[in-house]
């Protein structure tokens, strides 16, 4: 079984990138699914979210992720205390999905993981898969196409490495600032040329 990472920057399209790769065959695993999973309503890490943060970021009976969210974004100490919680859980998660997939044969397990740069996880992975955009494509995404006020969106720019810094890192690249096909096609030359060897 091959492992592979997959990162970007938050509104590069990484998500896009992910579903190309489960087309062509890969197995993923997605860092953000695992997040929901630590937090979801009645498990550890939900108790351990709302003891920390406090019961105002608890809406419904789920974490409020948009509230803590805008914390986080705006306040590194906060982003450390909830990443001291959820990112041990998030590894749980992720090695036993990992675990399931090699059990049934997977040949490549794709990791979606949009800070595997910030958290110097690249030794973990085969190869690592940088979907890049521009920092103005980024904005322009989150703004645009997901209706982010721009203090916020530029806010979780901020928050993560810059992506030309990400480029520098990555040994394969996906450039999604183009159309969809462009897109495609790169990730099918990276597949047939570095994943499927």
């Amino acid at each position: 079984m091959k492992l592979i990472g997959l990162t970007g920057g938050v509104g590069s399209g990484k998500s896009t990138v992910a579903d190309m790769l489960r087309e062509l065959g890969a197995e993923v695993v997605d860092a953000d699914e695992a997040a929901h999973a630590a937090y979801s309503p009645g498990s550890s890490g939900f108790d351990s979210v709302v003891r920390e943060f406090g019961r105002d970021y608890a809406r419904d009976g789920s974490i409020d992720r948009a509230r803590l969210g805008e914390l986080v974004f705006h306040d590194d100490d906060a982003r450390r205390r909830l990443n001291a919680i959820v990112h041990p859980l998030v590894r749980d998660w992720m090695a036993h999905r990992t675990a399931e997939a090699a059990e049934r044969g997977a040949e490549i397990v794709v990791h979606d993981v949009p800070l595997l740069f910030e958290n110097g996880l690249e030794a973990m992975y085969e190869e690592v898969i940088l979907v890049y955009v521009p920092a103005a494509v980024q904005l322009e995404r989150l703004v645009s196409g997901r209706g982010v006020p721009e203090d916020r969106a530029q806010a979780m720019i901020a928050a993560q490495m810059p992506m030309d810094e990400k480029r520098r890192l990555a040994r394969l690249v996906v450039d999604n600032s183009g159309t969809r096909e462009e897109t495609r096609e790169q990730v099918k030359r990276l597949w047939d040329g570095a994943l499927v060897r």
